[in-house]
């Protein structure tokens, strides 16, 4: 096992990251995924971003650098692995258990009372899948508790193409399925698999999945009834984050709902939310 120290110097064949690269990778990333990162954050770029070195056969850090300032076709798919690489991908299945009892047995039923046709929600940075599919399973059971014959269009979007074929696949392991799923629900939701658990067709039916970045436009998507943004808008600064909720208002239909994680808050001077308080559980809603 090494050491940190041998960690580290494991990492220095390929020439430490001067300030001027540094600065440049600094700089990518925030244009292109607004992930914001300090000045003391080398040996994390570093750790992350080396063994794209070797795979896209570049010298060191300055080549790197330099190829990201390229715009040429070549160096598009170095971009998105560098994007993908610096990407954090943690998610759970039900992560806040207490939201997604409130989308099931609150938000959805009042949504199917009120409205007709289909109820389309979007998860945002949704990594390996396992945030939609949980809507999706609450979805299921506030249909089957409503006897309504209608429909959800869930969308699950991520900055990271690597990661959505991931989800797209909806097959886990039996370590991703401990972070949330029980036994029960193992046996309700999913089919043994020559490499994990595939979950159900009638879960899977109601999600797809697409490439998006926070920064760009929303209108391409269109409307929504739900979007949950949570765990995602801590890596942005507070500008592009003011700038992501405003829009993310105009994306919702009146009345719509958003839920961020329980430990964020909205930024003050957005008047755009109710915040709303139920149970245990905290989201909002946009007026009618």
């Amino acid at each position: 096992m090494l050491t940190s120290a041998g960690t580290e110097n494991s990492l220095d064949f390929a020439g430490s990251i001067s300030p001027a690269d540094y600065q440049t990778i600094q700089q990518f990333l925030s244009q292109n995924c607004g992930i914001e990162l300090g000045d003391n954050k080398q040996y994390l770029v570093k750790s992350r971003l080396q063994p794209l070195l070797a795979k896209f056969e570049l010298s060191g850090f300055p080549g790197l650098a330099t190829a990201l300032q390229s715009n040429a076709f070549s160096a598009q798919k170095l971009r998105s692995a560098v994007i993908d690489a610096m990407t954090t991908n943690e998610t759970f299945w039900f992560r806040d258990e207490r939201q997604f009892a409130e989308l099931r047995d609150t938000v959805l039923p009042q949504l199917l009372a009120q409205k007709n046709g289909s109820i389309r929600i979007w998860s945002a940075a949704c990594s390996s899948g396992q945030e939609p599919y949980s809507i999706s399973i609450c979805g299921l059971d506030a249909l089957r508790a409503s006897g309504k014959n209608r429909t959800l269009q869930i969308i699950g979007t991520d900055i990271s193409e690597a990661i959505l074929e991931d989800a797209k696949r909806a097959c886990y392991s039996d370590a991703a399925l401990s972070r949330g799923i029980d036994e029960a629900a193992k046996a309700r939701y999913f089919q043994k698999s020559y490499d994990g658990y595939l979950l159900n067709e009638d879960v899977t039916r109601q999600v797809r999945f697409q490439q998006f970045n926070l920064l760009k436009s929303f209108t391409a998507l269109g409307r929504f009834d739900i979007i949950f943004c949570r765990n995602v808008l801590i890596y942005f600064s507070d500008a592009i984050k003011r700038d992501i909720l405003t829009r993310m208002a105009d994306s919702l239909e009146p009345g719509g709902y958003l839920f961020l994680s329980s430990t964020e808050a909205m930024p003050t001077g957005i008047g755009t939310y109710e915040l709303v308080r139920s149970g245990l559980a905290t989201y909002f809603r946009k007026p009618d």
